[in-house]
């Protein structure tokens, strides 16, 4: 399952909750001028997670997306992948 994401494209999600687990980074893309990242579970589901992307002097920084925002970027993102390659 990790064999499409090279071990750069992988980081680990946690959770306040203790849960954590490997996500693949299927890629970023920008609405109204931001940066968003998506995220792909590697746990064997279909799970996609979207952040807010702030690059940072030696990584970047995964924000939280507000709800009135997130429609939009959840919106963005089912375009993105609905496009022919």
């Amino acid at each position: 399952m990790t064999g499409k994401y090279s071990e750069d494209q992988i980081i680990t999600l946690e959770f306040d909750d203790g849960v954590s687990f490997d996500c693949g980074m299927m890629g970023i893309f920008e609405v109204d001028g931001k940066d968003y990242i998506a995220l792909e579970a590697l746990d064997g589901s279909e799970d996609v997670y979207l952040y807010g992307y702030q690059p940072t002097e030696d990584d970047f920084e995964l924000l939280d997306i507000d709800e009135e925002t997130f429609e939009k970027v959840a919106a963005e993102f089912e375009s993105l992948m609905d496009e022919p390659l």
